[in-house]
């Protein structure tokens, strides 16, 4: 159920649109610009080829629309990534969900998809937009080249895909209707959280449900748009930028008589990588070393032993508040 008293201002209030046929310095500036004051943007132009897109959608709307008996039986040799419904993570956080989790280096669970062949081109040309947006943010901050992407491109980076459905709200998994007088029009598909990753690059259909929380603590409805992408800065990002970026809590709601389809790519390092502020980014901000130096293995074993609403940051700052 959705609270109340949780504040909603206007659709897409202040969330920055950045073209990327636009030269390349100015792409580059805009996308710091919208890491620091939000760290959400939607990119249009992104290059990424519309077939890839579409078949990727199709055949993700076609492995929804099987039998429950059928999508449970995939599953990989190493959990959590799977097929699941309602519930999220290992610690009791559920929603109005339904998904497919999975690693983008695991070929032996992919192999296991009639779609496997459809997700690897999306994989690879996301993966690839998610590579020129972190290079673009490097030369934005004048820091070295492939600072960031080179963490995401190794073989054994640790990135995930996940691609979920949101019911119509006339057919939640909990089995309650809009008949039902107690059950409220609008309910929480997947609940507020940050990305423990690097970036997000993610996409949905035509039908809402992302919101954004902004600076004031407020709920920024995001349109839907197909063409475009949304992207949001991780929490490994904004260590590295020593908390000159901003890791956005967001959240789905469920609403409507229209499904909600969304893919995202989570774009994380290797598990050994060490992570930790980048030292130009303390003499550039002008302030003290917020965060600790940790491996992304450290930091995602806290990940997923907290709630999903809890504030993993909190627990590697240097100064503890």
């Amino acid at each position: 159920m959705v609270k109340g008293s949780q504040k909603i201002v206007a659709v897409d209030q202040d969330i920055p649109i950045i073209d990327m046929s636009q030269e390349r310095s100015r792409v580059s500036m805009q996308i710091v610009k919208a890491c620091e004051t939000l760290g959400f943007f939607k990119l249009v132009n992104h290059g990424v080829d519309q077939t890839t897109i579409s078949r990727m959608d199709q055949e993700s709307i076609n492995f929804f629309a099987k039998p429950v008996h059928e999508k449970k039986s995939v599953k990989p040799a190493n959990q959590p990534f799977r097929y699941g419904f309602r519930d999220i993570g290992l610690n009791g956080d559920s929603g109005e969900v339904e998904y497919l989790l999975f690693h983008t280096n695991d070929p032996a669970f992919l192999s296991q998809l009639s779609v496997s062949s459809a997700v690897n081109c999306y994989i690879e040309a996301v993966k690839q937009l998610a590579r020129e947006i972190l290079d673009l943010t490097a030369e934005g901050l004048g820091v070295p080249p492939h600072t960031f992407s080179r963490l995401i491109s190794s073989v054994d980076s640790d990135s995930v895909l996940r691609v979920n459905h949101y019911p119509p709200s006339d057919q939640f998994f909990g089995g309650a209707t809009l008949s039902d007088k107690s059950v409220s029009l609008t309910r929480v598909g997947f609940g507020e959280h940050t990305d423990p990753q690097i970036l997000t690059v993610l996409r949905s259909n035509g039908v809402g449900g992302l919101q954004v929380s902004n600076s004031d603590g407020l709920w920024v409805p995001v349109s839907p748009d197909p063409s475009a992408f949304c992207v949001n800065v991780g929490d490994l990002l904004q260590v590295m930028t020593n908390g000159r970026f901003i890791s956005i809590r967001h959240r789905a709601l469920t609403y409507g008589k229209e499904s909600r389809l969304s893919t995202a790519y989570f774009a994380g390092p290797p598990l050994q990588a060490m992570i930790g502020p980048l030292p130009v980014m303390v003499k550039t901000v002008n302030q003290p070393r917020l965060y600790q130096t940790f491996t992304w293995s450290e930091y995602k074993k806290l990940a997923y032993s907290l709630r999903l609403e809890d504030s993993r940051l909190d627990m590697f700052r240097t100064c503890k508040k």
